[in-house]
């Protein structure tokens, strides 16, 4: 017998992620308004998660660089290597182009 959260005839490990996805939100939704779950599920879960490591990345960086625990240069190297990375990419964007044979007149 399928359990709850599985389609009949088809196990989870046939699913794509994107199919488990859309299948986790729609059970939630469900859950959410049949009052399974509380109404303010979504705003819960986001505010969680913002408390738990939102403001790192801004805030504690910024302190790190300031403090010296981080290079002074170190936004001066992040952006850098992404404009390195977008060049990169960029390339292998024109590369693959060429290869392909069918350009747009």
């Amino acid at each position: 017998m399928p359990g709850k959260r599985e389609e009949k005839g088809r196990s989870n490990e046939d699913m794509t992620v994107r199919e488990a996805g859309r299948k986790g939100g729609e059970t939630t939704k469900r859950e959410v308004e049949s009052g399974d779950l509380p109404k303010d599920f979504y705003s819960e879960i986001g505010h969680k998660g913002g408390a738990i490591g939102g403001k790192k990345g801004g805030e504690t960086t910024k302190r790190e660089v300031e403090s010296g625990e981080l290079p002074k240069d170190f936004y001066s190297e992040i952006g850098h290597k992404g404009g390195q990375k977008v060049r990169d990419l960029i390339e292998k964007g024109k590369q693959a182009e060429g290869e392909g044979g069918s350009e747009a007149a």
